[in-house]
């Protein structure tokens, strides 16, 4: 019998290696799925086929979500119009307009050249193409419709880089208020406070604390200016280990998720993000479970990830997606309902569908409402900041006016 290596995907996030006897590379597929696993990679190694996620010394540069759409948009049509992928990435190879998308093509065309499909040529890559790109691609070859899929994948591509757009923006004003307050405030505190302080001892009076707070503050900075680099950095770094040391990410997760429309936001995100997923693998022909597997890739939240791979699990064990979601209890009742309604009718897909359509409003309306308050709250942040600055120039003026 037959033996192949194989490269998969262990609770939606670990990749591990292995080997298994089957009949033929279906069969290894299925008994790979049966193992609770999502086949990435299958190689036949008494057929003298490479070694799992081999790919000949030919490396790739990760590309950004918008070249990546760009890619897949462009291969996609290419196939559609009947050429051959060979043909599609060699024209690709020369007449991209961006090198990166230029040198990915020549690997990928390279690779296929040889013998390789291009679903295990991808799956050589997943750090470039991400493992759900991957499995999406090679559902759509097996099934014969690599096409139609590379279409689900540039829409479900262009879906995320909505969501992020949107929520960078909401971000970028507060962020960019933040900036320039800390600019204003150290010009204040090194240019503008100095020019006063001999103004102020002139006067011969004891100066309000504010006053003579921000201008040792200013004398302080001036002749120890490298403490700003020195805050500034050590700020970087702490907010750096924060996001990403795992104690520390989870305790924020789990905090993020009491603080009211923040937890909203995040649960909008993140549940449109993997019913999307869900959706388009599912209309790709991928198992149910698979279908969860990838879909909790996109989950940033490690409570919520944690809570959808534990029901995932049920989901093996034979129990009905919307029973073992419901278990969780941290999936909102409406997508509960859509999906429960889709089992029951054998409209899943549409129902999964219908689901993503429903958090992209509640997105839209969130991020709105958000919009809405930062404006008055960074109006209030400004103008304390001015508040605080005038009251330290002029109580001296007042002081000697007054007496």
């Amino acid at each position: 019998m037959p033996t192949y290596n194989y490269k998969a995907l262990k609770r939606g996030r670990d990749v591990v290696k292995g080997t298994i006897e089957a009949a033929d590379a279906k069969e290894a597929r299925d008994k790979i799925r049966k193992m609770g696993l999502v086949p990435m990679d299958i190689i036949d190694v008494t057929a003298g086929g490479k070694k799992a996620g081999a790919s000949g010394g030919a490396r790739i540069v990760p590309m950004s979500l918008s070249e990546r759409i760009e890619f897949i948009s462009t291969l996609q049509i290419l196939l559609q119009s009947g050429i051959p992928a060979v043909e599609s990435l060699m024209f690709m190879e020369v007449e991209a307009a961006k090198k990166k998308i230029r040198d990915t093509a020549k690997v990928l065309r390279t690779q296929v050249m040889g013998g390789a499909s291009f679903a295990d040529v991808l799956a050589r890559y997943p750090n470039v193409f991400g493992y759900i790109m991957v499995g999406l691609v090679k559902a759509g070859e097996e099934a014969g419709e690599l096409e139609k899929t590379l279409g689900r994948i540039k829409e479900l591509m262009q879906k995320q880089a909505n969501i992020r757009g949107k929520v960078i923006s909401t971000m970028m004003y507060p962020c960019f208020v933040i900036v320039l307050a800390t600019i204003i405030v150290l010009i204040m505190l090194l240019f503008v406070f100095p020019t006063f302080k001999e103004m102020f001892e002139n006067q011969g009076k004891e100066l309000p604390l504010i006053t003579t707070v921000l201008i040792n503050a200013g004398d302080y900075l001036k002749t120890n200016w490298w403490v700003l680099i020195v805050f500034f950095v050590s700020l970087a770094v702490f907010i750096f280990i924060i996001t990403h040391w795992t104690p520390t990410k989870r305790l924020l997760d789990r905090i993020a998720l009491k603080i009211p429309l923040i937890s909203n936001l995040l649960m909008s995100a993140n549940f449109s993000n993997f019913f999307s997923v869900v959706q388009v693998s599912y209309d790709a022909g991928i198992p149910v479970v698979d279908c969860l597997h990838l879909g909790v890739i996109t989950l940033t939240n490690s409570l919520l990830r944690d809570k959808i791979t534990d029901s995932i699990v049920k989901v093996q064990q034979g129990q009905q997606v919307s029973v073992a979601m419901k278990m969780t209890g941290v999936v909102p009742r409406m997508l509960l309902f859509m999906v429960s309604t889709g089992e029951q009718s054998g409209r899943l897909g549409e129902m999964l569908g219908n689901a993503v359509n429903y958090l992209d409003k509640i997105l839209d309306d969130i991020i709105d409402t958000l919009t809405k308050m930062i404006e008055p709250i960074m109006l209030l942040v400004i103008g304390s900041i001015v508040l605080v600055l005038a009251l330290a120039l002029y109580l001296p003026l007042f002081q000697s006016y007054l007496s």
